[in-house]
């Protein structure tokens, strides 16, 4: 069958991003049990230090240490905001970073947004799901970092240390990141500078 260039380029083009896509996001297997036992551990700062990441000042409102599974991340590179902020990562603890409970949630992720749903009856509440679970705008410190984060896979395991922070565009633009676990909807999010990755092996 004849084929027009232009067209078959498009589509080799396309199927060799979306092989590409798959390879960057694809999960690893997780090992069974808790994974994340513990609680983020935040220190709110009554006068944080501003600092300057591109065009955006951002303000410090808390010390943020997380140690989570990795329940899944969406890229941006398009978006208004995808220039500082290049990924979001849901993450779970406690029993949300456990073979177990997963099996019966359904997780997704679109528009800045994470989404949860229960596939299979579970023995938690919606509110305990909500406060062992988040989705955090990570701001990478500098390359070093953004390289590490651009690594991470759903299923693995990792700690973030670094702050909460509210951000503000030259153009007016605004972020203002959640300083509780237990909100839902608009605003719910962290907003994370990040400073240290480790990923657990």
């Amino acid at each position: 069958m004849w084929r027009h260039p232009l067209l078959s380029l498009l589509i080799g083009g396309y199927v060799a991003w979306g092989a590409w896509d798959w390879v960057q996001n694809r999960p690893v297997r997780a090992p069974d049990g808790m994974l994340a036992p513990d609680d983020p551990q935040q220190a709110d700062v009554p006068d944080g230090e501003t600092l300057r990441i591109r065009d955006w000042t951002l303000k410090v409102r808390a010390h943020y240490r997380i140690t989570a599974r990795v329940l899944g991340l969406e890229r941006y590179r398009f978006d208004a905001l995808a220039s500082l902020i290049p990924e979001d990562l849901a993450f779970g603890w406690g029993f949300m970073s456990d073979n177990e409970s997963l099996k019966a949630i359904d997780i997704s992720q679109s528009n800045r947004f994470y989404y949860w749903r229960e596939t299979a009856p579970i023995a938690v509440s919606r509110e305990s799901i909500i406060s062992h679970s988040a989705n955090t705008h990570v701001i990478p410190l500098d390359g070093h970092i953004a390289a590490q984060l651009s690594h991470l896979h759903p299923g693995q395991v990792v700690t973030l240390v670094g702050d909460l922070v509210d951000g503000k565009r030259d153009d007016g633009a605004s972020l203002h990141t959640s300083l509780t676990r237990t909100d839902t909807g608009p605003g719910a999010c962290e907003v994370m500078l990040v400073r240290e990755v480790e990923v657990a092996r």
